[in-house]
């Protein structure tokens, strides 16, 4: 999920890079992008409970969809006052909360952007909905960030890309590592 509202910004470079990867990986990866989308917040109405998704028939259930087919899930936020986008805040609520598929063992990253700091406290709100629902977050040879202010200025973080590399590598690891062992589980079961 890329957060921003600028499809070619500097999150997507973030974003791109670990595609990339995922590609030469062997592993089919989907962008969607919701910076630019009217999300709104959770109200606490309830209906999912009953209905199974979310009562606001918006991205959100979109995305749910994919998610509960998918091995894992990145969500890619700029940097806004040291926290995420809203945008994603709110998607990332009702993702959570309404979906009522196990989400356990899916894999997790969080990728955020800024010009300089706020960084940190971003990665951990990302976090915590991965580790709330029992899914490993990958991490990679540093905290997934990535420095740029003016657009397409990421590319010239040679640090940042590699940390967006190597994060992609550790999913992908840790995507084949659980199905290895899943299977040979399944074989020592049967």
């Amino acid at each position: 999920i890329n957060a921003s509202p600028k499809a070619k910004g500097n999150t997507s470079v973030a974003v791109d890079e670990m595609v990339k990867t995922f590609n030469e990986e062997g592993i089919a990866a989907e962008v969607v992008q919701i910076g630019n989308k009217d999300i709104r917040g959770c109200v606490a109405c309830g209906s999912c409970g009953k209905l199974g998704k979310c009562v606001f028939d918006d991205a959100v259930n979109e995305i749910a969809a994919k998610f509960e087919k998918a091995d894992g899930l990145v969500v890619a936020s700029p940097v806004y006052y040291a926290s995420p986008n809203a945008t994603l805040i709110a998607c990332l609520d009702r993702l959570f909360y309404s979906s009522s598929f196990d989400k356990t063992m899916k894999v997790g990253a969080s990728v955020v952007v800024a010009r300089r700091g706020g960084l940190s406290s971003t990665f951990d709100v990302l976090n915590k909905y991965f580790t709330i629902s029992g899914m490993p977050v990958a991490s990679s040879q540093y905290w997934n960030s990535i420095h740029g202010g003016a657009p397409g200025e990421a590319k010239e973080d040679l640090e940042g890309l590699q940390t967006m590399r190597t994060l992609a590598r550790n999913m992908s690891f840790l995507r084949v590592e659980f199905y290895s062992a899943c299977a040979a589980s399944m074989e020592s079961a049967a």
